[in-house]
């Protein structure tokens, strides 16, 4: 989505892993995480709490909730997590895989319908209403009862799972779409998010409001009672598929090498994904980590800019600037708009 691609980082590849919470050290704020997934395993907005082990997502009065994802992406595989589901209308928990260029793959549980929980997918987010699905809860309601969900995510085909048994199956093959000449299937590198979040806000578009069940009841007992709606996660667990045959030969890191957003899209490479701060980019990695473009080739370490972008790279690149300065750019385009905003 950036006007070039060279100006996204790469993002850290996944790892088999099993996620536990002792404390929040391994979770870094959304605002101050630059990259280094080998430092935090998740970033974060809203304020998660800890309790037994588990992690809680919360949602106090007129807030937008939390959400907590993963710092390493995965190009297929399985993602499982045992979830008690937040609970009232217009109040949404989502457990879902997500990509840089929306491709999505979800687990979402409308809190005013605790015996079902709700499946869909995207391809590049583009909106298709007939791609969800409900699937039924056996046993105690999602609110009250520990359930363990899993989506298992290959190049052919996606399963939903629920308590050990599968209850939804895509196919790749059966999202092809003739006119555009392209399977519509999620297939980019997607990191794993766990969400609370109010679908049900009033300033939000009716259809979400009415799919939320309502508008949400910001003075409901779980605000009274605990000051904040929630939603726990417990046994969250991470398997990562070899990625497609051809995509590159590194292991660290996945770059976008062209902007149809597809499968061949994207390169698996051995490039850094560590900014020195905010006022980096892909362009401009930072001392050491010049390798990061992706127009360079693998573990190479240099970066190849076409001419249009190397022509605006001074808007995003303030290494000449002390810290703190913006660059002399901007000073000049502010310099003009006040000069024009004098005359007229």
């Amino acid at each position: 989505m950036s006007y070039s691609l060279n100006a996204c980082t790469p993002k850290a590849a996944g790892q088999n892993r099993t996620f536990t919470w002792p404390n929040l050290d391994n979770a870094a704020l959304n605002t101050k995480y630059l990259g280094n997934a080998s430092a935090s395993d998740w970033e974060y907005s809203g304020s998660p709490k800890l309790k037994d082990g588990n992690v809680i997502l919360t949602m106090p009065k007129n807030s937008v909730g939390t959400l907590i994802s993963s710092t390493h992406y995965i190009w297929y595989g399985k993602i499982a997590a045992d979830v008690k589901s937040s609970r009232g209308k217009g109040v949404v928990t989502g457990f879902i895989l997500m990509s840089d260029v929306k491709d999505e793959i979800d687990f979402e549980w409308v809190g005013s319908d605790l015996e079902n929980v709700q499946t869909n997918f995207y391809f590049q987010g583009i909106t298709n209403y007939t791609n969800g699905a409900k699937l039924p809860i056996t046993g105690e309601d999602t609110y009250i009862g520990w359930h363990h969900y899993e989506i298992d995510w290959t190049p052919e085909a996606i399963n939903w799972s629920v308590d050990g048994i599968v209850k939804r199956t895509l196919t790749k093959k059966s999202t092809w779409n003739g006119t555009a000449n392209r399977y519509e299937y999620p297939q980019t590198p997607s990191r794993m998010q766990l969400s609370l979040w109010p679908a049900g806000r009033a300033s939000n578009a009716q259809g979400t409001i009415d799919w939320a069940g309502g508008q949400i009841d910001w003075n409901a007992a779980d605000i009274r009672d605990q000051g904040y709606y929630s939603a726990t996660f417990a046994n969250i667990t991470m398997q990562c598929y070899e990625p497609p045959a051809g995509s590159g030969d590194g292991h660290l890191s996945y770059a976008y090498v062209e902007k149809t957003g597809l499968e061949s899209s994207v390169r698996v490479t051995n490039n850094s994904t560590v900014l020195p701060d905010m006022g980096h980019t892909g362009l401009n990695m930072g001392t050491g980590n010049s390798s990061t473009g992706v127009g360079a080739s693998e573990g190479s370490s240099s970066t190849t800019l076409t001419t249009s972008t190397a022509a605006s790279t001074e808007f995003v690149q303030h290494e000449n600037n002390a810290p703190g300065q913006l660059p002399r750019s901007v000073w000049l385009v502010a310099g003009v708009l006040l000069v024009a905003m004098i005359i007229s």
